[in-house]
C-alpha cells in the first residue's frame, strides 16, 4: 500500500493550525502530524491510527509539516537499523535539506544537523569513531560504577528522607544519572543543578536551548583540555589516547553525545520504573514478594515505557520499499521504538509479562545500537533498588490521573512523581574516597547472568571471560570454593549482609 506525501520536499506546506485547534493532529492533506497535542498526549493512540491507515510504515509530518516516514513495525525497524546500505545515518542525504525545504533554524535542527560523531557516520568512518567509544567504555569497571551509583543514591535520599514527601523525579531521577556520568567522564567537580537543568533543557527545543548547550559544551571543553595534558583513568582520557586519534573536537562532541543520550534516557528510565512500581499493583506486589527483581522490572519498563520513543533519523540511500511503502532516495525515516515495542505481531497481548525478553528496541538496533545501554541498566537497577530499600513504604501522594508528561518526537518524560513515606533517618555515607571506575583489563560482566570462568589477566584490548567474582559465580581457588566456614548462629545473617552489600556496590 502506497500513500504518497501531499507535501513533497520543495513545496510550501499549507498554514499550520494553532495548537488548540481540534484539527491540529491532521494536516490539510490528510496526513497526521507527529508533533503537537495529539502526538504528545496520546502517542499510543496515534500509533494505532497510523497502523490502521497505513500499515507498518506510515507517512507523517514533522514540525513545519515537513514529511517523513514513521516505521511502526518491529521487523521493519530491525531491517532499517540493520541495513545501513539502504538507510543511512548521514543527515546530509536528506533531500529536504538539499533543496532548502528545511531551514537551518528548524526546531529539530539540533537533532538532525550533521556533526563529526559516530551517530552521523556510516562505513569505515563509523567503525573508527564507534570503535573509540566502545573500546573506551569497555574499560569502565562495572563494580566501580555500582559503588558510585549506590553511594550517590543514598546521598540523594539523605536530602529528603526526613521530610516524608518528595518529588522523586526532581530530587532523584534527574540527578542520579548526571552524578554518575560526571564521575565516569572524570569531571565530578562540574556536577551541579545548572548542569542537570542544561542537559534537560537543550533537548526540548526551548528558547534557552542554545545557551544550555553552550554550558554543557563549555564544561566538556574544559575537561578535554585538562585531560590532554593531565590524563586520568576516566572516559575523557581514554577517548583522547585511543589509537583512532580523535581530535579534541571529536572527543568533545562524543562526550556531549554520550552525556546527553545517557542522561536523558536513564533519567526517563528511572522515573518510568518508579511510576510503574507505584501505580501498578502487580509490580509492587511481585517486587516485595520476591517474585520479580528490580532488573526484571527495568526490562519490563523498557518494553512498556522506553525512555526514547523514537529516533530521528535514517535517510534513504536510494529508492527502495519498506513495509509496502515506496521510499524515495533522500526521504527521512524515524525509528519507531515505542511503536515497535507494541507491534501486535510481536506483542498481541500488551498485558503479558516480558520477563527475560530483550527483543525490545529501547536501545535501537544494528550498528548504531546504544553502546552504553548496560551502564544505563546498572544505574537504574542499583538506583531504584537503593531508593526502595531506604523508603520501603513509599507511595504516590497524588492520584495517578494527575501525573503529567512532556513529550516530543524523541521522548516522553514524566514531569513529576510526588510521593509520601514515613520519615526515615539519614544514612551515614562512607567518607573514604571512591575508587576509580577503570578496570585493569577488558571484560564484559555487566549482566547478572554472566557466566563465571577463570582466566589470567591479559592486557587491555584482549577479550577475556568475566572474573570468578561475577554475580552468580562462586569464588574458587585451586578448584575449591574459597568460602570461609560459618561460625555461630549469626553467620548466615552476616553472610547475607555481606553479599547484599557487595551486590549493591559497597
Amino acid at each position: 500500500m502506497t500513500t504518497p506525501f501531499h507535501h513533497e520536499p520543495g513545496t510550501v506546506p499549507g498554514p499550520v493550525p494553532p495548537p488548540e485547534c481540534p484539527a491540529h493532529g491532521m494536516a490539510p492533506g490528510g496526513l497526521r502530524r507527529f508533533y503537537g497535542p495529539e502526538a504528545e498526549s496520546d502517542p499510543a493512540g496515534l500509533y494505532d491510527k497510523l497502523r490502521a491507515e497505513h500499515g507498518t510504515v506510515a507517512p507523517v509530518l514533522l514540525h513545519g509539516d515537513v514529511p517523513a516516514w514513521l516505521v511502526l513495525g518491529h521487523s521493519e525497524n530491525l531491517h532499517m537499523t540493520r541495513t545501513p546500505s539502504q538507510f543511512s545515518r548521514d543527515s546530509r542525504r536528506w533531500r529536504a535539506l538539499q533543496d532548502g525545504s528545511v531551514a537551518p533554524d528548524h526546531p529539530l535542527a539540533p537533532i538532525f544537523t550533521w556533526q563529526p560523531v559516530c551517530v552521523f557516520a556510516d562505513g569505515a568512518n563509523h567503525e573508527r569513531l564507534r570503535g573509540a567509544v566502545t573500546d573506551s567504555m569497555a574499560r569502565i569497571d562495572t563494580r566501580g560504577v555500582r559503588r558510585h551509583v549506590n553511594r550517590f543514591s543514598n546521598r540523594l535520599v539523605n536530602d529528603f528522607c526526613l521530610q516524608g514527601t518528595a518529588d522523586v523525579v526532581a530530587r532523584f531521577a534527574e540527578h542520579l544519572p548526571m552524578m554518575v556520568m560526571c564521575a565516569i567522564f572524570g569531571m565530578p567537580e562540574e556536577y551541579d543543578d545548572r548542569l542537570v537543568q542544561a542537559a534537560r533543557d537543550m533537548t526540548r527545543g526551548t528558547e534557552t536551548a542554545v545557551a544550555s548547550n553552550a554550558h554543557v559544551v563549555g564544561a566538556l571543553n574544559r575537561l578535554v583540555q585538562r585531560r590532554r595534558t593531565d590524563p586520568e583513568p576516566d572516559l575523557a582520557s581514554w577517548l583522547l589516547e585511543h589509537p583512532a586519534s580523535l581530535t579534541d573536537v571529536e572527543v568533545t562532541e562524543h562526550l556531549r553525545l554520550i552525556l546527553i543520550a545517557a542522561y536523558e534516557s536513564t533519567a526517563n528510565l528511572i522515573a518510568n520504573v518508579l511510576r510503574m512500581v507505584l501505580t501498578d499493583p502487580r509490580f509492587r506486589a511481585r517486587l516485595s514478594g520476591g517474585h520479580m527483581t528490580v532488573p526484571e522490572a527495568v526490562e519490563q519498563t523498557l518494553w512498556d515505557e522506553p525512555p526514547f520513543t523514537a529516533v530521528f533519523g535514517r535517510w534513504a540511500v536510494g529508492d527502495t520499499e519498506l513495509g509496502g511503502q515506496q521510499i524515495r532516495a533522500g526521504d527521512a525515516l524515524l525509528v519507531g521504538i515505542a511503536a515497535a515495542n507494541t507491534d501486535p505481531h510481536v506483542r498481541p497481548d500488551l498485558t503479558a509479562d516480558m520477563e527475560g525478553n530483550r527483543a525490545h528496541l529501547a536501545f535501537s538496533g544494528g550498528p548504531h545500537e546504544c553502546p552504553g545501554q548496560d551502564i544505563g541498566r546498572a544505574i537504574a537497577d542499583v538506583g531504584v533498588d537503593a531508593l526502595l530499600m531506604r523508603l520501603p513504604d513509599m507511595e504516590l501522594s497524588v492520584e495517578e490521573s494527575e501525573l503529567r508528561w512532556i513529550g516530543n518526537i524523541m521522548s516522553r518524560h514524566l514531569v513529576e512523581l510526588p510521593v509520601k513515606f514515613a520519615p526515615s533517618a539519614q544514612q551515614e555515607i562512607d567518607a573514604d574516597p571512591l575508587t576509580v571506575m577503570s578496570r585493569p583489563w577488558a571484560q564484559n560482566d555487566w549482566e547478572v547472568s554472566s557466566p563465571a570462568r577463570s582466566a589470567p589477566a591479559p592486557g587491555y584490548g584482549t577479550e577475556v571471560p568475566p572474573p570468578v567474582h561475577a554475580p552468580g559465580a562462586s569464588p574458587q581457588r585451586d578448584g575449591a570454593p574459597a568460602i570461609p566456614g560459618q561460625r555461630g548462629a549469626a553467620a548466615p545473617a552476616r553472610l547475607w549482609q555481606a553479599v547484599s552489600r557487595w551486590w549493591n556496590g559497597y
